[in-house]
C-alpha cells in the first residue's frame, strides 16, 4: 500500500510535517512498515482542502493532526494486515 503526503507550500503552512510524522509513528506502532509505503509529493493540487493524501490511488483532503489517527485506522491500517 503506497500512501503520499502533499508537503507543498500550502499543505506545509497546514501541517503536513505533523502528519507525515505521525503517520510515520502509526505505522512503526502497528508494524505495518513492510505493507506500508510512505512517500512525500509537492502539491497534489488541492490546495484550499487542507492537508491532501492519495491512499493507494485514493485521494484524501483535510487531514490534520487531529484527523490523522482515524484517517489511519479507517483508511490504511485495515488494509495492511
Amino acid at each position: 500500500m503506497k500512501v503520499v503526503i502533499c508537503v507543498g507550500s500550502s499543505c506545509h503552512l497546514k501541517g503536513s510535517h505533523e502528519v507525515l510524522v505521525r503517520l510515520q509513528e502509526l505505522i512503526s506502532e502497528n508494524k505495518v512498515e513492510d505493507k506500508v509505503e510512505l512517500a512525500a509529493s509537492f502539491c497534489l493540487g488541492q490546495c484550499a482542502q487542507g492537508v491532501s493524501m492519495i491512499i493507494d490511488g485514493k485521494l484524501v483532503t483535510n487531514a490534520n493532526k487531529d484527523t490523522i489517527d482515524s484517517i489511519f485506522n479507517e483508511q490504511i491500517l485495515p488494509y495492511a494486515k
